[in-house]
């Protein structure tokens, strides 16, 4: 595979996707929407993660937190690819989010600023910075609050212009599962995190409590599903994932370590996927 695309991480992508195809079918009913704005809104969420992505692997790389790993290789802890390149490419993939997010503002409102500017720096100072608060434990509030409401919800805002519940529900479902995501790569990474002083909530929750908030996020996804059903019957669609959350499930709760858990890794981006798309459509339907 190419480096660069590599360097992506193709498989977080479902991350910056499912919350924007949710936020737009949370935007059906509510009024008219022009869709080529969820066309831009998929364009900023994926650009922004792919900077995250290469912005980790720049920062992770630079102090030495990737020397020795379980998952695959990183560019710059690699050997790969030079550190500036990579610091190079993060800076470019958030720029192109911010030519996206540009033109939602023209169209939408100058109250996106805010907004893009406040993802793009969490983005960056995630583990860059002199005090990345991924180190401090707080990774999971970024996920959940940017690629889980901030997502959805905005994807629903520059379609309708309007915040609606429903959206900030479903959110609440989108991040609970991108959370559930890293959660179980930091349930691999502990060992190593740990080494390094790499001090995420898996390494201070520890093994055994990391397996219990992986199996609760996993949980509040699909309670937002209830929740969204209340009022869109349709939406218990996403219900129909469930079967594909027992895979990961059960090696998380068998005790699963190290290369064990890249099988829950890949389940859980699959139940991300498909939980996503049922989800999308149960609340397009109504």
């Amino acid at each position: 595979m190419n480096p660069w695309i590599l360097g992506a991480r193709p498989r977080t992508l479902p991350a910056a996707v499912v919350p924007v195809a949710i936020g737009a079918a949370a935007a059906v009913g509510v009024g008219g929407a022009d869709w080529w704005r969820t066309a831009l809104a998929l364009v900023v969420s994926l650009a922004l993660q792919i900077g995250v992505n290469y912005a980790n692997d720049y920062s992770d790389g630079v102090r030495g937190t990737d020397d020795v790993r379980v998952g695959p290789a990183r560019l710059v802890g690699g050997g790969i690819k030079p550190a500036a390149a990579v610091k190079r490419a993060a800076f470019a993939a958030f720029g192109f989010a911010v030519l996206a997010g540009a033109v939602l503002v023209v169209f939408v409102g100058w109250e996106l600023i805010p907004v893009g500017v406040a993802a793009v720096a969490a983005g960056w100072f995630y583990t860059g910075g002199p005090k990345p608060y991924g180190y401090l434990g707080l990774g999971e509030i970024f996920v959940f609050v940017f690629f889980g409401l901030v997502a959805t919800v905005g994807t629903t805002y520059v379609l309708v212009e309007q915040v609606t519940w429903i959206s900030v529900v479903a959110g609440c479902g989108a991040g609970s599962l991108a959370c559930a995501l890293l959660a179980v790569n930091n349930l691999r990474d502990i060992p190593t995190d740990r080494v390094s002083g790499k001090k995420t909530l898996a390494v201070r929750l520890g093994d055994a409590w990391t397996r219990v908030f992986y199996i609760s996020l996993v949980g509040g996804a699909f309670a937002s599903v209830v929740a969204c059903g209340i009022s869109r019957p349709w939406a218990l669609l996403g219900l129909a994932s469930i079967p594909l959350s027992i895979p990961p499930l059960k090696v998380v709760r068998r005790g699963a370590t190290g290369r064990e858990l890249i099988e829950a890794l890949g389940g859980t981006g699959r139940l991300q996927m498909v939980y996503g798309l049922a989800f999308a459509v149960g609340l397009a339907l109504g």
